[in-house]
């Protein structure tokens, strides 16, 4: 079954660019114009991977992705934001929605080809690696399979990048992991995004499981620690 790719975009030549672009490769296409009816076709049509533009009329991208996010039957759908602007902020407010990527306007058919095709992969081989499906560190109970997290007994939301790292620091506690092997781990090498990307999702895994779990080591990276 061809992957699912939604396009959300009031540009109508984008919409066709990328639609002709990536249906060659062989994946299934859908298109909206606008957040708000790109959120009723991402319920039905269930993407893979959304191509989201931040700057759109009546609801922008950012507050489209953090809808995407909030619904259960999207949680595992991958969202890589078009956009012409490259300002640290707008970066940081889309990873704080829960972006997963940034592609950058004008946009290279070689390019957008190929960073889809990465994203996805990563997302393939993540799910493949799970190895225990459940763990529990005193309070904090993590089930892979269903991607939740509870602590002290309440349901904790994770942004999926989010929980991939959460993850990643929990399959070997104490052990100090780098900045650049969170990256290369999560992201993968040939995916780019902002610089600050591993501070903002740290930063909000820690809003939302305490500060006590991840450990900072200043100048090395990060650890899970209970």
């Amino acid at each position: 079954m061809s992957e699912r790719i939604l396009i959300i975009d009031d540009e109508a030549d984008i919409i066709e660019f990328l639609t002709y672009n990536l249906k060659k490769e062989g994946f299934e296409v859908a298109a909206a114009t606008n957040g708000h009816d790109g959120l009723v076709l991402a319920r039905s049509f269930k993407p893979d991977l959304v191509l989201l533009d931040i700057m759109m009329p009546e609801m922008d991208g950012i507050e489209t992705c953090r809808q995407i996010r909030s619904d259960d039957s999207l949680r595992n759908t991958l969202v890589a934001f078009l956009t012409a602007r490259e300002e640290d902020f707008t970066q940081i407010a889309a990873l704080d929605a829960g972006g997963d990527d940034f592609i950058s306007k004008p946009i290279k058919p070689r390019v957008i080809v190929s960073r889809v095709k990465a994203l996805l992969r990563r997302n393939r081989s993540h799910d493949e690696v799970i190895e225990n499906t459940q763990v529990q560190f005193g309070v904090l109970h993590i089930d892979f399979e269903k991607f939740e997290v509870v602590l002290e007994g309440r349901a904790i939301e994770l942004a999926r990048k989010e929980f991939e790292i959460l993850q990643l620091l929990v399959s070997k506690p104490g052990k100090v992991f780098g900045r650049e092997e969170i990256f290369s781990k999560i992201w993968g090498n040939d995916v780019i995004v902002g610089t600050r990307t591993i501070d903002v999702h740290i930063r909000k895994l820690r809003e939302k499981i305490g500060d006590r779990f991840i450990r900072t080591m200043k100048g090395v990276g990060y650890k899970f620690d209970f």
